[in-house]
């Protein structure tokens, strides 16, 4: 498959994964009387990967993530030379979701401009602090990898590495809403920061940073684990 094909399909399944995940938050988590909360949004960021992995994965491998990109790379499934593209691709499509999330959510009387940006401290949702982000965003994104690099294994159950990933980041959403907002993924952290400014954008760089660490150590892992000898 082209690169050309491959970057589209990423850009489609990251602006997907933005609007769904993103968007069930700002819209529908806490609608009058029928608010679908944080289990709703966990649910709803899972299902986004759920249906791309099944709809474009035969395509770019349904990375969605710079993230994923890097932890493929570290452990040995994804060539370095693709992981520039990748993230270009996957940047871009989230912030066309922010910006599409935007233009809905904005026609509203009262909006107040959020999109479910990430955050530490005074941006937390619970109020956690930088320690507590820092910890809950390279464990999760540790753990999402090895998720990733073990369903995806040849040796793993045929068919069913969608539903195992979906549902893994479905459970990370249920851990860390209350602390960052879940990132894991800083493609997903850029869209609707860029949009919002202020200290969305101010705390960016953490969003990008520890996710990278938790793909990298996990693609490293798993390299390690996944050996039979």
């Amino acid at each position: 498959m082209s690169m050309t094909k491959r970057a589209a399909a990423e850009f489609i399944g990251t602006f997907w994964l933005v609007l769904g995940g993103c968007g069930s938050a700002v819209l529908a988590a806490a609608y009058p009387e029928l608010g679908i909360g944080f289990a709703g949004v966990a649910l709803a960021f899972g299902l986004t990967v759920l249906t791309m992995a099944f709809a474009i994965g035969h395509i770019s491998g349904c990375h969605l993530n710079p993230a994923v990109s890097l932890g493929l790379w570290a452990g040995g499934r994804f060539k370095g030379s693709d992981l520039l593209p990748y993230i270009i691709a996957q940047v871009l499509g989230a912030i066309l979701a922010a910006f599409i999330l935007y233009l809905i959510a904005s026609g509203k009387d009262g909006y107040a401009g959020g999109l479910a940006s990430n955050g530490y401290g005074e941006h937390s949702p619970g109020g956690y602090p930088y320690m507590s982000g820092l910890i809950t965003e390279v464990v999760m994104t540790f753990m999402f990898l090895i998720i990733i690099l073990g369903s995806t294994d040849e040796r793993a159950p045929k068919g069913l590495a969608p539903v195992a990933i979906g549902l893994g980041l479905t459970l990370i959403h249920l851990i860390s809403i209350p602390v960052t907002n879940t990132s894991v993924n800083p493609a997903r952290s850029t869209g609707p920061a860029l949009l919002e400014g202020g200290i969305a954008l101010k705390q960016l760089w953490f969003f990008w940073i520890m996710p990278a660490i938790g793909a990298l150590l996990a693609g490293f892992a798993y390299k390690w684990l996944g050996k039979e000898k």
